[in-house]
């Protein structure tokens, strides 16, 4: 994961910022909305992930995928109060 880019300290309100560059985000599972982690040690600064990021009704609907996911979810046969 050793990916390398030169980015810019920003101001951000009364905080610093710097941009992810997309490849460093993509390598890392970074995506919008990403809960992360953010450590400072010896080394430096650290940023982990941490848990999935919160996605809207309408962003889960998207990503659902029907070729994968789509059909019954138990698909046997009629069992107890169904079968007539």
């Amino acid at each position: 994961m050793d990916k390398k880019k030169i980015s810019t300290v920003q101001q951000w309100g009364n905080s610093l910022a710097v941009r992810i560059p997309a490849a460093i985000a993509r390598k890392a599972h970074f995506v919008v909305g990403q809960p992360v982690e953010v450590l400072s040690n010896d080394l430096g600064i650290v940023v982990h992930r941490k848990g999935s990021p919160k996605l809207t009704l309408e962003q889960r609907l998207d990503a659902f995928d029907t070729t994968k996911h789509g059909g019954e979810v138990i698909a046997t046969g009629r069992i107890g109060a169904e079968v007539f």
